[in-house]
């Protein structure tokens, strides 16, 4: 039975065309002392599970890689007999699924070399499902990227075309996603630690963005590919030009300074210069007006006071209201209840923590917090997730009494912290 397929959060920004390089199959297997069939076999049936969740998060279109031009013909006759006769006997399975779904097949690669039965089965799949323009799931057979410019400038030549006549889009035109919707993909995923996209629709993925994937195919399941599209939804793309969105314009210095101040005055009970701290800070960050500065503070200034007595859940309700203030003023997509649980377990994970040896885990949540709260990827998040850890830890030791010292070095990471975050949102 499927496993049940997690919605994506409410405004996330999912990719038209996704591709998934399939890297690993082997690796899984021999790193479990099974064959490389065995491999295929589990990296096939999770390929299967990933497309139809793709489609249920209302992504149109999907290339699936399964052999390249360069490397399929050099593996064991035995393995490479079992995956032709394995890709037929899953477009026969799901030929019906396809069809029910509004789902059009097409193979996009050589056709010259593919065993003749399968290439029967494949033009049979095409040929019934034509027709279907809901999502069309690319099966990249045979596949190389600079196989299929040079058939697209073969054809070309041999339909006559004048050198003057030739441009992109009439390129386009002679590519193996022809008249398709989405040819270009958004988002290039590769599993197994490999990180090259070796050629997967070269002439089509100019812009694409690309996730890399520590672990091999067969384990990289549904979970881990909605993060990857999470992490995609946070990315600016500014397809060569400048940023639509609007920019923050704090000064990194002067945010740093004021941070440091309301860290110095946190352990005091709830007060007028607490709350000064906090709208000052929270004005310049954000380039919120004067009055909303001072109804953000309130909230953050509530939640940081129940935190402090480690009252978490009693902290979630201001929170959660400053986040919505935020959203609502700069217009960001991030989730207020995603940002507040990040926030508030990143608080109890950096609680008396003394030493950067404890916080190798703090770092993971930071990393997701603020690319949540920022909208940028988890790769862009690591270097901000770092230096606001290691500033963290400066102000515990100190407030521990470990010398004053300790407060000049956490504001000089908080400074290198908010000109990381300014180059990033800039």
């Amino acid at each position: 039975m499927p496993r049940k397929i997690e919605d994506l959060p409410s405004g996330t920004k999912i990719p038209d065309h996704i591709v998934i390089i399939p890297d690993g199959d082997r690796r899984w297997a021999r790193a479990r002392g099974l064959s490389p069939v065995e491999g295929h076999k589990a990296g096939i049936k999770n390929m299967v599970d990933l497309t139809r969740a793709i489609r249920q998060w209302g992504i149109h279109t999907v290339t699936a890689w399964g052999l390249s031009t360069e490397n399929w013909l050099e593996r064991p006759e035995k393995e490479v007999d079992f995956l032709m006769k394995a890709i037929g006997f899953q477009l026969e399975v799901h030929l019906k699924e396809a069809k029910r779904e509004g789902v059009r097949i097409i193979h996009v690669g050589r056709k010259d070399r593919l065993p003749h039965f399968l290439i029967e089965k494949i033009h049979k799949a095409e040929e019934a499902t034509k027709d279907n323009s809901k999502h069309i799931l690319n099966l990249a057979l045979d596949y190389g990227g600079q196989d299929e410019i040079v058939r697209a400038v073969q054809k070309i030549v041999r339909d006559g075309i004048k050198p003057e006549d030739i441009d992109v889009k009439l390129l386009d035109k002679y590519m193996d996603t022809a008249d398709q919707p989405y040819p270009y993909p958004d988002l290039i995923v590769r599993t197994s630690g490999e990180q090259r996209t070796s050629g997967i629709l070269l002439w089509q993925s100019h812009y694409a963005e690309t996730y890399w994937e520590a672990d091999h195919f067969p384990d990289f399941v549904q979970d881990k590919l909605r993060t990857a599209i999470l992490d995609y939804s946070r990315r600016r793309r500014r397809f060569g030009g400048n940023d639509v969105e609007e920019h923050l314009k704090f000064r990194p210095e002067v945010t740093a300074k004021l941070e440091l101040n309301w860290w110095r005055l946190r352990k005091i009970p709830e007060g007028t210069r607490f709350r000064d701290y906090a709208r000052e800070h929270l004005k310049e960050q954000y380039g919120l007006s004067k009055e909303l500065a001072l109804k953000a503070a309130k909230y953050m200034t509530e939640a940081v006071i129940s935190g402090e007595d480690s009252k978490w859940e009693k902290s979630r309700v201001p929170l959660k209201k400053f986040y919505k203030l935020i959203k609502e003023e700069l217009k960001l997509a991030f989730e207020p209840s995603f940002a507040t649980s990040l926030q508030v377990k990143l608080w109890q994970d950096l609680n008396g923590k003394e030493d950067v040896k404890e916080v190798g885990d703090v770092e993971e949540t930071a990393r997701q917090y603020y690319a949540e709260v920022y909208r940028i990827s988890l790769f862009q998040a690591a270097k901000l997730a770092h230096l606001r850890v290691l500033a963290n830890v400066e102000r515990n030791l100190a407030e521990r009494g470990m010398g004053e010292y300790h407060w000049a070095r956490a504001e000089d990471y908080l400074q290198k912290f908010y000109s990381a975050l300014k180059e990033r949102v800039a």
